[in-house]
């Protein structure tokens, strides 16, 4: 006679799925540089000039073969069996900057062959269950920086001499991401694609306006079919995802790293309607070396 089992059935979405994600559609006027506000805009101007293409795309889950992939030839790379968190609420951004950067940047330090210096620079928590948070689950396929915004980065946090000596190295920008969720993610996965299936011409740099002036570059994607997009099924807060959006070895004639991984939220059509919003957050870092 057959036990019941006293575990919880698995309601999490597993395997291959096919869903829409959003791409780069250009502006009405195709000579208008590409540009978006992070915050509100200024009267009269749009939050930004582009729009999307929505395009039905198989996303390949890597749940069990995680150690497949890595930042130099894919630009993202799963950690397993992170120890809980100092921060326990990631309520204020003070606590986590004190409690929680410190983790992210033992984590890289750990994790990233030969780095040797890391800058946390910012964060951003994501709450899919209030339409009204500062931020939400980004449904639109992107990439956080270019080439050019992460050199101007470096020369914005480090002196003339420091930074120069910096950028004459390795140096990349990597994002630390995690869910918040008190289980497994459900809701609003995050997907990626190996860089080693991007090509240039499918990277459209894009004009990016903070509300104090400064202005960054991120990067749009265009729809390609080569690209193949994977996601890491049900997620745990014992997980990190590693983010690569920029490696200066990319540069070098005949590299093979890539460097950039264009990344979105998407909804899976198999998510129960009941399921826990999706809150995560993303901690951005500068890192040095070898």
């Amino acid at each position: 006679m057959a036990v019941p089992s006293s575990s919880p059935p698995d309601r999490v979405p597993r395997g291959t799925v096919t869903a829409d994600l959003n791409f780069y559609a250009p502006p009405a006027d195709k000579t208008a540089r590409p540009f978006n506000y992070v915050e509100q805009p200024p009267a009269g101007i749009p939050q930004r000039n582009y729009s999307d293409e929505t395009h039905a795309t198989p996303i390949h889950d890597i749940r069990g073969h995680e150690s497949a992939f890595s930042l130099d030839q894919d630009a993202f790379q799963v950690i397993t069996g992170v120890a809980p968190s100092a921060e326990s609420s990631f309520a204020d951004d003070a606590s986590i900057r004190a409690k929680y950067y410190p983790e992210v940047e033992q984590l890289l330090l750990r994790h990233v062959p030969g780095s040797r210096k890391v800058h946390l620079f910012d964060h951003t928590i994501r709450r899919a269950a209030d339409p009204g948070a500062p931020r939400t689950p980004v449904t639109r396929v992107h990439i956080d920086q270019t080439a050019a915004s992460v050199e101007k980065r470096v020369r914005r946090y480090f002196a003339d001499d420091e930074a120069e000596a910096l950028l004459r190295g390795r140096y990349r920008l990597v994002n630390v991401w995690r869910p918040l969720n008190r289980g497994p993610v459900e809701s609003f996965p995050l997907s990626f694609a190996s860089t080693s299936t991007l090509d240039d011409a499918d990277v459209v740099p894009i004009e990016h306006r903070y509300p104090d002036g400064y202005t960054g570059e991120t990067a749009a994607v265009k729809h390609n079919p080569r690209q193949k997009w994977y996601y890491l099924s049900g997620m745990t807060g014992s997980e990190r995802l590693l983010l690569e959006c920029f490696d200066s070895a990319s540069l070098a004639p005949g590299s093979r790293v890539g460097g950039r991984v264009p990344h979105t939220a998407f909804v899976d059509p198999r998510t129960r309607p009941d399921a826990e919003p999706r809150e995560s957050i993303e901690v951005r870092a500068l890192v040095f070396g070898p």
